[in-house]
């Protein structure tokens, strides 16, 4: 059994509404740079950190959150993810 606990990287945009969300995930797939879309869009305090949640464990994050961390591509803008904070643009940079 691996006794490693896996861990991930991650950042995102944290906006109220899905169409929002929606919007700045167009704007980033046209090329807008991810970490800027945070600073100026995010409601979270990582925005200042362009987003960056730094590293975290499964059960660290909500579920909803968690789901697309550990288990969908990284490098790959998903999203928008509801929780009860809000919509969230999730970007997985790593996964140990």
């Amino acid at each position: 059994m691996n006794s490693k606990r896996q861990s991930a990287s991650a950042r995102h945009i944290l906006v109220k509404t899905k169409e929002e969300a929606e919007k700045i995930k167009q704007l980033i797939a046209k090329g807008s740079d991810f970490g800027a879309m945070a600073k100026k869009y995010s409601s979270c305090s990582s925005a200042k950190r362009g987003g960056n949640l730094g590293e975290f464990s499964p059960g660290q994050m909500v579920k909803a959150f968690d789901n697309v961390v550990f288990k969908l591509p990284t490098n790959v803008v998903h999203g928008p993810i509801k929780t009860q904070f809000g919509f969230h643009l999730i970007e997985t940079i790593y996964r140990t």
